[in-house]
């Protein structure tokens, strides 16, 4: 899959992870679909790497499973950092 294609699977993905852990998250949806597109990303390689399982073509479920765990941890690791480092300047 070329990288038009990540960038597609992962605004998807990171609008479906801001669904699935809705709260507030500073930077708006353009963060979120960042974070989506990179822990789609994040998210292929891992599972190529330590599990050698690939990611499929576009429209293969698997490739959008692996990219939402991707955006899930990824949404997750921001909010705890971003969250402590705005509670901390309070």
């Amino acid at each position: 899959m070329g990288v038009i294609g990540w960038i597609i699977v992962g605004l998807v993905v990171g609008a479906l992870a801001k669904l699935i852990m809705p709260g507030k998250d500073p930077g708006g949806i353009i963060v979120t679909c960042i974070i989506g597109i990179v822990g789609g990303l994040l998210g292929g390689w891992i599972s190529s790497m330590a599990f050698g399982v690939g990611t499929g073509s576009f429209w293969d479920l698997k490739t959008w499973l692996i990219a939402l765990v991707g955006a899930l941890v990824l949404l997750g690791i921001y909010r705890l950092v971003v969250g402590r480092r705005s509670r901390s300047r309070v």
